[in-house]
């Protein structure tokens, strides 16, 4: 027994002895780990003190500490919780504390929390054993240093007066923004009471020794390296949010301690491990607590410059979205060079800076760019998308064929085979004058601005005043009815029955030219300034050139009558009875393709950046490369005319194709897909038919009747910019 119990005896002194070791050995790491942070501590000061008197020989002035020092509150705590308690442990050491406060401009981002504040530095303050403050004879060197600073200051004030005044009224507008909250105070307040890396001070020790200063530095968060320090610079308490389970479970600070002294590989893998064997909510509650101190507005951290850069990349949609983030990005994303480039990229090349509409908030002007893209969004949208509206309708002309139709502007000109014209606005749909004066019926004619001229089967060209409905001149020479023409600039080139052109001055009325060829009706006819194209029903076409009254070419292939043409300066492309469809070279006369495809007459065409749009009697629409001679779509389906195609028009990437079967059809000009049918008269298919079309960006004008009586002569207007005008109004 005696053994066992001296054995037992052995055992506990080991065991204490082990335990005094492990203690001791405890107490001096700590020691070691205090010792290394006092060192760290005195090489921060030691930097601090050197960025401060940096910053001082910069140009920052030091003022006595019973200045405007005190008076912030979130400086003044923790020079007041300094000359406390700690200043008694060091038997006389001397705790002194300076603080520099530079200026922080914020030149870039309004959503910073900080806008211009007026900065100073502190003298030191000296504290003794017993509590009371001393001001050593450094201060009075630093009062006689402070009053030269201040006098130069104060010259620097002067000279900078008025590039101050005029910030006034900008820092004013920004002040909600730009001013530091409460809250912003209280984070500059509790990083006074911590190091420079965030953690607290240790308990006992001073902020500062000797001479040194609180460095400028100081003031803006340091790189975090831990999460909790993340948390603290992103403003949030030091105190994660706690899961209210119950008490933390036992060896949970030992736990914590070992995983401090892994290395980082070490952590990630246990990190790894740890993920694996959670649950659905615990992993949901970490990405809570992970995922918002990651978030960044990177917008507002960038120099404006870079900023719109990268709004660049943003389609408009997404522009627009980001303006309703907040109101930095609103005023990026008004930029009226970033919206100009959207209008670039879209092909519009108008500002709409008369459609510039008033924001609900004055302090963000809105781009006139921008305006206009809306506008032509908006407009694009009702062109596919249409409304509940009912177009507006203008009657005139009785039961009579409504034979050609112009509109310019506001204006809209008729012309019928009741041989007159009329003159109708846009706006209101009242017809405003009938022009009278020709003897036959009108069957073309051409308008510019308020120009107009018509032709008619009473052999003569009639000049008019659509203000005013003025014949201001009447062109006789033509023997027989006037079937074409074309105006370009101050000329017009008329075709006619007897199988000349003649070329006219619109200004005098005189007839400068004549152009002698064809042996049979001259049918069609083109002019571009420098060049005529002519189309006849004697299967032929020719190119003449109008100073010399010579013909360039004769461009012979077709074996029927030639109803249309177009011509860019580069192609002529003729369309004939003969259901072929043939595309020439202007300068050498030579035929480049037969485009072949349709099935009857092609009864009209259009020709836009080398895309040519053409419309036939078998009720079909064909889009076609010139360049190639290739068909890219036939414009048919479950949705296609279902007679002979009367008219075309192509823009904004949609074609327009009426009918004999009472319709006007919109297609998707890229895909040939039908999109949807403007205009459906009531007795469609019962003998109502639509005879002309015109379209502009915003309008679209229908001349419609019926041969047998089911539909009355009228014209059908549609405004898609219905919207816009109506803002106008108001």
């Amino acid at each position: 027994m005696s053994e066992e119990k001296m054995e037992r005896e052995s055992h506990e002194r080991r065991e204490e002895d082990e335990e005094e070791r492990t203690v001791q050995t405890s107490s001096r790491r700590r020691e070691e780990e205090e010792e290394e942070e006092e060192e760290l501590e005195r090489l921060r000061v030691k930097d601090f003190r050197y960025k401060v008197q940096r910053e001082l020989i910069g140009g920052h002035t030091p003022i006595s500490a019973s200045s405007s020092f005190t008076s912030s509150p979130f400086l003044s705590s923790s020079l007041h919780r300094g000359g406390g308690g700690a200043g008694g442990e060091d038997d006389g050491e001397e705790d002194e504390i300076r603080v520099a406060i530079v200026t922080i401009e914020d030149e870039s981002c309004p959503s910073e929390p900080f806008g211009t504040t007026q900065l100073e530095t502190a003298n030191q303050i000296t504290r003794t054993e017993d509590g009371g403050d001393k001001v050593k004879e450094e201060e009075e060197q630093g009062e006689e240093t402070e009053g030269e600073m201040e006098e130069e200051i104060e010259e620097e004030e002067v000279a900078n007066s008025d590039e101050r005044e005029e910030e006034e009224e900008e820092e004013e507008e920004n002040a909600e923004v730009t001013s530091p909250s409460p809250h912003l105070q209280s984070q500059m307040k509790r990083k006074l009471d911590h190091g420079p890396d965030g953690r607290p001070f240790p308990s006992g020790k001073k902020h500062c020794k000797g001479n040194g200063y609180l460095s400028p530095s100081s003031l803006v968060p340091a790189t975090p390296t831990t999460f909790g320090d993340l948390r603290l610079a992103n403003g949030h308490s030091a105190q994660r949010r706690r899961v209210t389970s119950g008490p933390p479970p036992s060896g949970l600070q030992d736990w914590l301690h070992m995983f401090q002294t892994w290395s980082g590989p070490e952590r990630l893998l246990a990190l790894d491990e740890l993920i694996d064997r959670c649950e659905t909510n615990q992993v949901k509650h970490m990405m809570q607590v992970i995922e918002p101190q990651f978030q960044r507005d990177f917008i507002s951290l960038l120099p404006k410059e870079l900023a719109l850069y990268v709004l660049t990349f943003l389609a408009p949609r997404d522009l627009l979205q980001a303006a309703q983030t907040c109101r930095y990005w609103r005023i990026l994303a008004e930029d009226n060079l970033l919206w100009r480039e959207k209008c670039r990229e879209e092909g519009i090349s108008e500002c709409a800076s008369h459609h510039r509409r008033k924001c609900a908030r004055p302090s963000v002007a809105v781009s006139p760019w921008k305006s206009a893209y809306i506008r032509q969004h908006r407009i694009e949208n009702n062109w596919r998308n249409g409304d509940t509206r009912e177009p507006m309708v203008l009657k005139g002309h009785d039961d009579h064929v409504i034979t050609c139709l112009q509109f310019s502007g506001d204006l809209i000109v008729s012309g019928s085979d009741d041989n007159t014209l009329k003159v109708w606005s846009a706006i209101t749909g009242k017809c405003l004058r009938t022009l009278t004066g020709h003897t036959g019926g009108v069957w073309c004619s051409q308008m510019a601005v308020a120009t107009v001229i018509s032709g008619s089967t009473d052999r003569t060209l009639r000049v008019w005043d659509a203000e005013s409905g003025e014949c201001v001149h009447t062109l006789y020479g033509h023997t027989s009815t006037v079937r074409c023409m074309h105006l370009h600039g101050n000329r017009v080139v008329s075709g006619s029955r007897d199988t000349t052109l003649r070329v006219w001055d619109v200004s005098t009325g005189r007839c400068e030219h004549v152009l002698t060829g064809h042996v049979a009706a001259v049918r069609c006819v083109q002019y571009d300034g420098r060049r005529v194209v002519s189309g006849g029903y004697d299967y032929m076409v020719k190119v003449w050139d109008p100073e010399t009254e010579a013909c360039l070419h004769t461009l012979q292939g077709h074996t029927n009558r030639v109803y249309s043409l177009q011509f860019d300066g580069v192609f002529v492309v003729s369309g004939s009875l003969d259901t072929s469809i043939r595309v020439w070279d202007a300068e050498t006369g030579g035929c480049v393709h037969t485009l072949t495809g349709h099935q009857s007459l092609t009864s009209g065409m259009e020709l836009r950046d080398n895309i040519l749009v053409s419309g036939n009697a078998d009720s079909t629409v064909r889009v076609w490369d010139v360049r190639t001679g290739q068909c890219l779509h036939t414009l048919q389906g479950p949705n296609k005319h279902q007679s002979a195609v009367t008219c075309l028009q192509f823009c904004r990437g949609l074609v327009l194709s009426s009918s004999d079967d009472g319709t006007v059809k919109l297609w998707d000009l890229r895909t040939g897909a039908w999109v949807r049918d403007v205009v459906a008269l009531q007795s469609r298919g019962s003998g109502g038919v639509v005879w002309r079309i015109r379209a502009s960006d915003t309008r679209l004008v229908c001349a419609a009747g019926s041969r047998n009586g089911t539909e009355e002569t009228k014209l059908l207007v549609l405004d898609f910019d219905l919207d816009d005008k109506k803002k106008e109004t108001d």
